[in-house]
């Protein structure tokens, strides 16, 4: 039997920043800001491939993304890959659906940081 998708298998995401502190607490918020809506974005974009639901595969993928100010994504890397040849070909996919990503907040002009993907079923 088909287990029930989990409904926010992105939703929960937690994106791990490859930069320093913030000089103040606006910046901070907007960073947050920020951070909620790439969450969002993700969890509207991000597919479970037909083939992996049929073979009810799972998997945890990381990938480093870096963001121009416009919030173009301009380079992108898998630093971990699930091991399922159907999940991690989805990788790549959804990088193109999330692009652009929503604007860097006004004190940056580039990020790169590493969002962790998931793809669970219940």
């Amino acid at each position: 039997m088909l287990k029930n998708i989990s409904k926010a298998f992105a939703v929960a995401i937690a994106l791990t920043f490859t930069f320093g502190a913030f000089s103040t607490s606006a910046s901070a918020s907007d960073m947050n800001s920020w951070k909620k809506a790439v969450a969002k974005k993700v969890a509207k974009k991000q597919k479970y491939p037909r083939a992996a639901l049929a073979r009810e595969i799972e998997g945890k993928a990381k990938v480093r993304l870096v963001v121009a100010a416009d919030g173009s994504i301009s380079s992108h890397e898998v630093v971990q890959e699930t091991g399922q040849a159907v999940l991690d070909k989805e990788i790549g996919k959804l990088v193109k659906r999330l692009n652009p990503l929503p604007a860097l907040p006004e004190d940056r002009t580039e990020l790169s940081f590493v969002l962790p993907l998931s793809w669970t079923l219940n």
